[in-house]
């Protein structure tokens, strides 16, 4: 498994409701997307971040979606540049199961 950090860091800008809107707008398109196992939306208002974390089944996965074409569009839907970080992911805990 490989983990995605996906980070939009803001300055004065920073727009809590707005990022909200996008989470609560853009939640439906990763339902059911081939290797994809979850993700999630934050917002850390104490650093004026906006930092999403995916799980997916294989680096292949993770590294197919994230194409220059995806980094543009959310670029232009957070309105800032995003830092990607790929991580392994040691162990996983997930009791929905």
């Amino acid at each position: 498994m490989i983990g995605v950090l996906v980070t939009f860091q803001y300055g004065n800008e920073f727009d809590g409701a707005k990022i909200q809107q996008i989470a609560d707008a853009a939640q439906g398109r990763f339902q059911g997307l081939p290797g994809l196992r979850s993700k999630a939306f934050t917002i850390d208002t104490t650093k004026r971040a906006a930092i999403n974390f995916y799980v997916w089944d294989s680096e292949e996965a993770a590294r197919a979606f994230f194409t220059q074409a995806v980094l543009e569009r959310v670029t232009g839907l957070y309105g800032v540049q995003p830092n990607v970080q790929f991580v392994q992911i040691a162990a996983l805990v997930d009791n929905a199961e």
